[in-house]
């Protein structure tokens, strides 16, 4: 008979959002996996990030039935990866496997993902070859996102990677001590350093549902990276104002050798162009700004990353250490 209060070798942090139609399936291939890798000691954390549908009856009936699994419940919708960041609070594995409930990423890969740790690695991380049932908008836009970012941060974030990678509980200790609102996490992982290696593999197609970051959200989240770790866009900003600055210095010399000459330049197209170029451009420029002026903002009221109102399934040892552990910015209420 297993031992439910045995602490766990391994963790498998899974964020859910609207996953019902495919969370047996993902329960029983994630089961099936730690089985064959570490036997029964593991276990399968489920994070309901505010789901409309009956994701979290499905969670909690998982979690009452196999003692595996410890099941999470948000106050509301957090967003994937502050949901992925409440889950590593409460992970008790020496090390943690983060996967998507949606089946892209084989589960099937722990083996040869935990043998390369076993080599000295403290981060194992997916790089995909193929990425199947994706548009070639979507290959191309991701493929444009992570070119953009490698050419404007200081940090080596690996391309064609996701957050499906296998990290050390110091990796996982140093990402806790982390306390940015905006969490772009893959990025977060390859700031911390230590030895990180790439395993690749075919993403296959959603398993069941539909996705959950559509177009607008992809944006958000390609901004959350892009001001999270450069501020390359206020240098840009600078820059362009200098070159504006000298162009309108050189338009007023222009303008003023005209005058002296008595070639006074006739009609005002040319100046609502100039103006209106100016204009946008200022405007362009103070929406930089204000995206970096209010990340301070967030960041300085210091609140909370996530509220918890439930867990399932835990172990007493985490059922004791998420109701006190109140003094790491993280709310819970149980």
């Amino acid at each position: 008979m297993t031992n439910v209060n045995q602490d766990p070798h391994l963790s498998v942090a899974i964020p859910c959002y609207n996953e019902e139609l495919g969370l047996r399936a993902l329960h029983e291939r994630v089961s099936a996996a730690c089985q064959r890798v570490v036997g029964s000691r593991y276990e399968i954390v489920l994070i309901n990030d505010g789901s409309r549908d009956s994701s979290w009856q499905v969670m909690a009936a998982l979690a009452q039935s196999d003692p595996h699994v410890v099941a999470v419940n948000l106050s509301r919708n957090h967003g994937h990866q502050l949901a992925l960041t409440a889950g590593l609070s409460v992970c008790a594995g020496d090390r943690i496997l983060i996967i998507d409930a949606d089946l892209q990423d084989p589960p099937e890969l722990l083996g040869e993902m935990m043998r390369l740790m076993d080599e000295g690695a403290d981060v194992v991380y997916g790089k995909r070859s193929m990425r199947a049932g994706e548009t070639v908008f979507k290959r191309m836009t991701a493929s444009l996102f992570y070119q953009l970012l490698a050419r404007m941060t200081d940090v080596s974030i690996p391309v064609n990677t996701g957050d499906f990678r296998l990290v050390s509980r110091r990796v996982v200790s140093v990402l806790q001590a982390m306390p940015e609102q905006h969490r772009f996490i893959r990025g977060m992982v390859s700031w911390i350093g230590f030895r990180q290696v790439p395993i690749m593999y075919d993403r296959a197609e959603r398993f069941a549902g539909q996705t959950n970051y559509p177009f607008h959200k992809m944006l958000r989240f390609a901004a959350d990276a892009i001001t999270g770790f450069s501020t390359l866009p206020l240098r840009v900003s600078s820059y362009a104002g200098a070159m504006l600055g000298i162009a309108a210095l050189a338009m007023i010399g222009y303008a003023l050798i005209g005058y002296w000459q008595s070639r006074v330049v006739q009609g005002w197209t040319s100046v609502m162009i100039a103006v209106l170029l100016l204009g946008s451009a200022q405007m362009f420029f103070l929406g930089i700004l204000g995206e970096y002026v209010g990340r301070l903002y967030i960041e300085a009221k210091r609140r909370p990353l996530y509220v918890i109102t439930e867990v399932v399934g835990a172990r007493a040892p985490v059922q004791e250490q998420v109701a006190t552990r109140l003094d790491e910015g993280v709310a819970r209420i149980l």
